[in-house]
C-alpha cells in the first residue's frame, strides 16, 4: 500500500475530508508520493549497509573504511571478505585472529609459529612458488602481523616425482612446449 493510501485511510474516519477532491486528496497524493520516494531511498540504503544484502554502492564505501582493499574482484567475494575483517578487534594478535585477518583481505595465505621466539613463518598453501602479486600481497601480511615479529616466507615448488609422475619422458614436455615456469606453477 502506497503512502498516499495510509495517509488517506487515516483521515477518512473523521468525516472532514473530502479526501476524492483536489483540495484535500492532491495534497495527500502529494505528500504520499514524497514518502514513497523517501521509503525507497531508505529501503536501498538499508540494504546496502548489510554486508549480507549489499551489492553495489555499500560494499564500495565498506571497502574504503579498511586500511587494505581485499584482493578479491567479485563483490560477493569482496563482503565476505570485508565480513571476516569486521569480526576482527583491535587486540586480536592470536593466530586464528591473525589468519581471519589475512584471509579477511583476500589472500590465500596461513601464518604459523616456526618454534624460534618471535618469529613467525608464512606459507601459501594452495599456490606453488612465488604467488603472483607478491609485494602487494607481502604490504598487506607486513601490516597484520606484530611489528616486532620476523617474518618467513616459505614457498614449497615442485619436486622431480611430481613431474615424473605426470609426464612420462622429457619428449612429452617438449611435445607440449611448456615452460619451467608453467610447471612451477602447475605441476601438483
Amino acid at each position: 500500500m502506497s503512502h498516499t493510501q495510509n495517509l488517506k485511510e487515516l483521515l477518512r474516519p473523521l468525516g472532514v475530508y473530502d479526501l476524492e477532491k483536489p483540495w484535500n486528496g492532491g495534497e495527500l497524493s502529494a505528500l504520499g508520493s514524497g514518502l514513497d520516494r523517501v521509503m525507497e531511498r531508505l529501503d536501498e540504503i538499508q540494504r546496502e549497509m548489510n554486508l549480507a544484502t549489499a551489492g553495489d554502492w555499500g560494499i564500495e564505501r565498506m571497502a574504503a573504511l579498511f586500511p587494505w582493499r581485499p584482493i578479491v574482484r567479485d563483490k560477493k567475494r569482496l563482503a565476505a571478505c570485508l565480513a571476516a575483517l569486521s569480526r576482527i578487534g583491535g587486540d586480536s594478535f592470536t593466530l586464528q585472529a591473525i589468519n581471519d585477518t589475512i584471509s579477511g583481505c583476500g589472500v590465500n595465505a596461513k601464518v604459523s609459529e616456526t618454534g624460534t621466539p618471535g618469529e613467525l613463518g608464512v606459507i601459501f598453501p594452495d599456490v606453488p612458488g612465488i604467488p603472483d602479486h607478491f609485494e602487494a600481497i607481502r604490504s598487506i601480511i607486513e601490516g597484520i602481523l606484530p611489528a616486532h615479529g620476523k617474518i618467513l616466507y616459505l614457498f614449497w615448488y615442485m619436486t622431480w616425482a611430481e613431474v615424473e609422475a605426470k609426464f612420462s619422458s622429457w619428449k612429452e614436455l617438449e611435445r607440449e612446449e611448456l615452460s619451467w615456469n608453467w610447471l612451477e606453477k602447475n605441476v601438483t
